[in-house]
């Protein structure tokens, strides 16, 4: 193989492995209208089984929110910020990790581990008869 071609090949092979697990990393921009998102559901398919989550990024916010599939249909949309110190946490399987100091969460936000002794701040969310997750937004909280 000529060294041209297993460059291109080589290339080719390691996009197609990191640049699914960015997607992951991005954040879909959502503009909250009278202090709702409306998410339709269905057009995310990593909700549709538990463990999947979405990361929203409402327009105006300095940080991202989860919106995170539970058990039978459930969600839970939890802030991305720790309420230890303000980092972003990641969702690492069923916990979500703060990569600062450890703290972590459960998928509803309690803390499970410290140094963290608030959850994080939680957002309410409602199917409606639409098949939208309604999530009563109204901007940050502190």
């Amino acid at each position: 193989m000529r060294r041209r071609l297993f460059l291109q090949v080589s290339s080719g092979v390691v996009a197609a492995t990191v640049i699914p697990g960015c997607a992951a990393m991005v954040a879909t921009p959502v503009t909250p209208v009278n202090g709702e998102i409306r998410l339709a559901v269905r057009n995310y398919a990593q909700l549709e089984q538990p463990g999947g989550f979405l990361k929203l990024r409402p327009s105006g916010a300095g940080s991202p929110i989860y919106v995170l599939a539970l058990e039978a249909g459930a969600f839970s949309v939890v802030s991305s910020v720790c309420t230890h110190l303000q980092c972003t946490v990641n969702i690492d399987g069923a916990s979500l990790v703060c990569p600062c100091h450890g703290s972590t969460y459960d998928r509803e936000g309690r803390v499970l581990r410290g140094p963290a002794e608030r959850p994080l701040t939680r957002y309410a969310a409602a199917m409606n008869a639409a098949g939208e997750l309604v999530i009563r937004y109204a901007g940050e909280s502190s």
